[in-house]
């Protein structure tokens, strides 16, 4: 699943994001969503995610 819809994204989910200054390679990084940053229903770049080690971006991937 795909991250670009608010309502897939619950804190606690394991999750795959793409970090700011990761935008460019695409590098992903795997965590535990601690809170939701967008307040919007949908993103087309994913939903911008908290992660539990602070960790800030948009989620690509729901892995769980």
């Amino acid at each position: 699943m795909d991250g670009t819809k608010r309502g897939d994204i619950k804190p606690g989910a394991f999750v795959a994001i793409v970090l700011k200054e990761d935008q460019r390679t695409g590098e992903l990084t795997e965590g535990f969503v601690k809170n939701i940053l967008t307040n919007s229903p949908k993103h087309p770049h994913g939903i911008k995610v908290r992660l539990e080690t602070g960790e800030v971006g948009r989620v690509k991937k729901i892995l769980d």
